[in-house]
């Protein structure tokens, strides 16, 4: 899927509530649609030169800023939100009673109104919905324990398995929340080891105990908005440059990329931000040929090298 073809449900989207919704805040819209709000300035650059056929005045979509709200005047057309398919029904709601399992979870009461007025539209969808057992991932004894110690406040100590570098590591946590990520659970704490904020998946929780010592995270600590994902990086994390031939564009993406050129021969030169390598790697070895490490050196040698391995042990087998 490209790039203009994946923003293009957004757009369409994007008319019918604005036009409902004189006067919306900048922020508030580009929160509704889970982007930036300069991608949703972006967006509303491009609807502004859409519209019917003929292209004059009164063809075109109307849309006006004032300050940091948006008000559309003319939709061209565009009145309607999207219906959903019914295999778009039955995910979304599936989705939500998943998160719905998420503990800890707040403002539950909106969602079960949100759940219960989709169930309402879905149709058929939301009875096929009824026969899908949803249950979080994780183990079952890790859950309780972590839910407990965000009840009373309490320090935990971890033994914590990190694929990444394959090994099992041991540390305490000041608990901040619990977030559902790509349908996982996560725990969001201050972590004493690295004297940061760190996200830990819970079904990679070898052990959990509750320390009777009190959750003392440092104070003002910003919550991170998680919906874009958890690869979020910073400046100073490690540069990485990848070819991504067509069979491979959808790493573009999916990972928030710092910058995306087009080579003209239909390979995408991609320029992303990680603090830890092992990952890409991992990624780089199962695309195959559809995909190269241009930088680091240090990571294109890696992926060679575990490329020639595997071969090796499959000749050999």
């Amino acid at each position: 899927m490209t790039r203009e073809t994946a923003e293009l449900p957004r757009l369409l989207a994007l008319v019918p509530y604005l036009l409902a919704r004189p006067g919306v805040p900048f922020a508030e819209a580009a929160a509704v649609f889970g982007v930036s709000v300069e991608r949703l300035r972006k967006d509303l650059d491009l609807l502004w030169v859409c519209g019917l056929p003929g292209h004059g005045p009164g063809d075109l979509i109307d849309i006006a800023f004032e300050g940091d709200t948006i008000t559309l005047f003319e939709p061209a057309g565009v009145t309607r939100p999207l219906r959903l398919t019914s295999d778009e029904a039955l995910a979304l709601v599936v989705a939500l009673r998943a998160l719905a399992e998420t503990p800890g979870l707040e403002e539950r009461d909106a969602l079960d109104r949100a759940l219960v007025k989709v169930e309402g539209v879905a149709g058929a969808a939301a009875e096929a919905a009824k026969r899908v057992e949803v249950a979080v991932e994780g183990e079952e004894r890790v859950l309780p324990v972590v839910e407990q110690a965000l009840r009373e406040g309490r320090r935990l100590h971890l033994r914590y398995h990190v694929p990444g570098r394959d090994e099992t590591t041991e540390r305490d946590v000041d608990p901040l929340r619990l977030a559902l990520v790509d349908g996982r659970p996560y725990l969001e704490a201050w972590c004493r080891r690295a004297e940061g904020v760190r996200t830990f998946r819970l079904d990679r929780v070898a052990a959990v105990e509750v320390l009777d010592l009190p959750a003392e995270p440092p104070p003002g600590l910003p919550e991170r908005d998680l919906s874009q994902g958890l690869f979020q990086p910073s400046p100073t994390d490690e540069l990485v440059v990848l070819a991504l031939r067509p069979g491979a564009h959808w790493v573009a993406d999916h990972y928030p990329a710092e910058q995306v050129d087009d080579a003209g021969d239909g390979t995408l030169v991609v320029r992303l931000r990680t603090p830890d390598t092992g990952w890409v790697c991992r990624l780089a070895l199962r695309l195959g040929d559809s995909a190269t490490v241009l930088a680091p050196e240090g990571l294109a040698t890696a992926v060679r090298a575990q490329a020639r391995r595997a071969l090796e042990a499959y000749a050999g087998s």
